[in-house]
């Protein structure tokens, strides 16, 4: 048997006279979920889009599900690409900084040479460290430079250049 409260939520939230939401609720024995159901196929109200949940042992409507599946899928393959765009990005820095070296020089000798990766790693985990004897290097008239397939005409090789030539000047300004 339908009652008047059925038939008032009924109408609140489908929107429409007493007389359906009565007539809805008598062909579905009182169940309001039916109720709706049966109103959405008749196409007195629209199914909700988004975030619509509903459930009935007839009829089944899990539009949030759906709609939250498609972007969770969506997501992941967005997420699989970006983690291989940063892997691409890793692998490429690696093979430049593997194939072109930081050279340590005294005059036209090179003292030492090692690959570019090896400084970066250095100045990550011991920057502490690295930098301080770059700097002390200078003033013992070691000069500093990238050499490589990618690095050879590198603004930062003049950069270098410019602070060992300041390290320098400064050095004999201090002589005198």
């Amino acid at each position: 048997m339908t009652t008047l409260e059925q038939v008032e939520k009924l109408c609140a939230m489908a929107k429409i006279s007493y007389e359906e939401a009565k007539a809805a609720l008598d062909a579905t024995n009182g169940d309001l979920l039916e109720a709706i159901i049966y109103l959405e196929k008749q196409g007195k109200i629209t199914a909700p889009t988004g975030e619509g949940f509903y459930s009935s042992e007839k009829k089944q409507y899990h539009d949030y599900d759906a709609h939250h599946a498609h972007h969770h899928c969506h997501d992941g393959k967005h997420f699989i690409s970006g983690l291989k765009k940063i892997g691409g990005f890793c692998l490429k820095m690696i093979r430049k900084g593997n194939t072109n070296s930081f050279e340590v020089l005294k005059g036209e000798e090179i003292k030492a040479s090692f690959p570019v990766i090896v400084l970066a790693l250095l100045l990550v985990f011991a920057f502490w460290v690295t930098i301080p004897l770059i700097v002390i290097g200078l003033f013992f008239g070691l000069r500093y430079r990238f050499n490589g397939p990618d690095l050879r005409h590198n603004p930062v090789n003049d950069a270098m250049n410019s602070a060992a030539d300041a390290a320098e000047n400064l050095k004999k300004s201090i002589e005198i």
